[in-house]
């Protein structure tokens, strides 16, 4: 059987392969060559390794998750990540996206922080426990499309697996315990109005001008939101939405025939993203008729839940006293709420820096590393042993 290779060149091999998923099916890729790398390496260390297919559209890259498994019983660990990457713009890097290029103290590589330098950390800290005798289960979770559509975590809630006492998503937070986040709901409003000529108004129905007073009406919706949910755990503590890109018309002497927005929502915890809809829907019912125009709402992905985990959960007391912070929140979304739906005890803790995600040179500070796998043998020793 192969050595298992070391942390930096694992890290390196996962970064060199490309597993951008993106709503644009021109850009997406298949993740299931990193699910095959990671099969191979904790199949070094004894862990029973499961690949599980998403099905994806026809003609689309193929998908699929990992679970891994060492020990068995009822209880354990978790220990999750996300194979997929954002797209990338390598002519603004000043290194190699798809290549790990370690300089002033820093990994820097496409995924470094976020995430998939999570996994060369995690197999570090449990190939330490490949010759113990675990009570009960560590298990290594890699899913895809945490970057677009949350498939791989929703098809773990469609199974029903993996089950565990708790779980750790290693999504980049400085190794602070994360114990909730916002939601996010990204929808788009059409309009479909009359076109005519812009000399006489009478010809058409302008969309675009339908869609000044829609965007108004879903700020004063915004206003409202804000006025009723607030959480001071949030840096920004209220629910946020953000019109973030319009299209409509085609020439400045024709009456606008149709005009679409584009906007996101980021709920907070006890905010149901299904009843955030169905109160759009009703704001926009008496605004159609009022402007004897079409509006149709239609979402842009499934969303993400908003996630809280106890406060004072067995896992977040102990992710506290191991790193000295309290257990906070972010605003960015994971796969947190899947994970809680399978009945666990759910935390966000990882190493790097969120700001260092989605953009150019993206890296994980050095000095991050042997401190997580630290943490990480720490928490496998308290629930696994």
């Amino acid at each position: 059987m192969p050595a298992l290779p070391t942390l930096f060149s694992m890290l390196n091999q996962l970064i060199e392969i490309p597993s951008v998923s993106s709503t644009q099916a021109n850009i997406d890729q298949s993740n299931l060559p990193v699910i095959e790398r990671l099969a191979e390496w904790l199949d070094v260390i004894g862990f029973a390794t499961e690949i599980v297919p998403i099905e994806t559209p026809v003609g689309s890259p193929a998908k699929a998750n990992l679970i891994a498994t060492l020990g068995s019983g009822p209880g354990g660990l978790v220990l999750s990540g996300h194979t997929d990457t954002v797209p990338y713009d390598d002519h603004l890097w000043n290194v190699n996206p798809l290549q790990l290029t370690e300089k002033d103290n820093r990994l820097y590589g496409l995924g470094s922080t976020d995430m998939k330098g999570f996994f060369p950390i995690a197999i570090e800290a449990a190939r330490a426990f490949k010759d113990e005798k675990l009570t009960a289960p560590l298990i290594i979770l890699a899913t895809a499309d945490e970057e677009s559509s949350m498939s791989g975590a929703a098809e773990l809630v469609r199974i029903g697996r993996p089950k565990a006492r708790c779980a750790v998503i290693g999504e980049p937070t400085g190794l602070k315990p994360i114990r909730c986040h916002k939601g996010m709901m990204m929808e788009s409003i059409i309009i479909s109005g009359q076109a005519g000529h812009s000399s006489d108004p009478a010809l058409g129905n302008n969309a675009m001008e339908a869609m000044f007073i829609v965007a108004a009406d879903l700020a004063q919706f915004r206003s409202e939101l804000q006025a009723k949910y607030q959480n001071p755990l949030f840096t920004t503590p209220v629910p946020t939405i953000n019109f973030g890109c319009i299209h409509g018309g085609d020439n400045p002497n024709r009456i606008c025939g149709s005009c679409e927005m584009q906007f996101d929502i980021r709920p907070l915890p006890g905010m149901n993203n299904q009843e955030v809809r169905a109160a759009i829907r009703q704001r926009l019912a008496p605004l159609a008729q009022q402007l004897a125009i079409k509006i149709e709402l239609k979402s842009l992905f499934p969303g993400i839940p908003a996630f809280e985990n106890p406060a004072d959960s067995e896992l977040a007391k102990a992710c506290e006293k191991l790193t000295g912070h309290t257990a906070s929140a972010v605003s960015f979304g994971t796969e947190a709420p899947f994970l809680q739906q399978l009945g666990m005890d759910t935390l966000i803790m990882g190493p790097g820096d969120i700001d260092q995600a989605h953009q150019p040179d993206e890296y994980m500070a050095l000095d991050q590393v042997q401190p997580a796998i630290d943490v990480l043998k720490q928490l496998i020793t308290r629930f696994c042993i």
